[in-house]
C-alpha cells in the first residue's frame, strides 16, 4: 500500500491537527468574507488571534503567534493597509510601539469570537458537551507538552 493511501486512511497527529486548523480557519474567514471582511487572509489570523483592544506590542504578538519578528510585521504593515490595525505609541514605553485595532479591526475581533463559539458549539453539539470537554482538553495538554522553539510557522 502507498504510504500516500495509509497517511489518508489513518492520518497521523500532524495531518490531524493541520486539517482541523485549517478547516477551522476556512469556516472563520468564509464568514468574515460574507460578513464584508473579503480582504482576510489566514495569514492575517496571526495578528488578529491575538489583538488586544488596548493594543500589544509586535515582538508579543509574535511570541504568541510562534513567527519570527519579521514575518509579524509584514502582516502587521498588510493589515494597516487594509485599515484594520494602526500603530501607536505605548503609553508605558514612548519608545515602544503598540498595535493597535482600528474600529474595523474591532469588528472583525468580535464576529471572529462569534465564529469561534458557533465552530466550539457545533463540535460540542456533535461529539456530546463532556466528550468535547474532554477534547479540548486533551488537545490543550497535547500543545503544552511539546516543546516550542519559536520559530516561524511558516518557514
Amino acid at each position: 500500500m502507498r504510504r500516500s493511501t495509509r497517511k489518508e486512511q489513518d492520518p497521523d497527529l500532524g495531518i490531524l491537527a493541520v486539517q482541523l486548523s485549517a478547516r477551522v480557519q476556512r469556516e472563520i474567514f468564509a464568514r468574515a468574507a460574507e460578513q464584508g471582511f473579503d480582504d482576510l487572509r489566514p495569514r492575517h489570523g496571526a495578528v488578529l488571534a491575538y489583538l488586544d483592544e488596548e493594543g500589544i506590542r509586535p515582538g508579543e504578538l509574535a511570541r504568541l503567534a510562534g513567527r519570527n519578528k519579521q514575518t509579524m510585521g509584514a502582516i502587521i504593515d498588510e493589515l494597516e493597509r487594509l485599515g484594520y490595525v494602526r500603530r501607536a505609541p505605548d503609553p508605558a514605553d514612548r519608545r515602544a510601539r503598540l498595535i493597535v485595532p482600528t474600529e474595523r479591526g474591532l469588528g472583525i475581533m468580535a464576529a471572529s469570537d462569534q465564529y469561534v463559539r458557533d465552530i466550539e458549539q457545533s463540535l460540542s453539539d456533535q461529539l456530546g458537551a463532556d466528550r468535547y470537554e474532554e477534547f479540548r482538553a486533551a488537545l490543550s495538554q497535547g500543545v503544552v507538552s511539546l516543546p516550542s522553539t519559536g520559530q516561524d510557522a511558516d518557514g
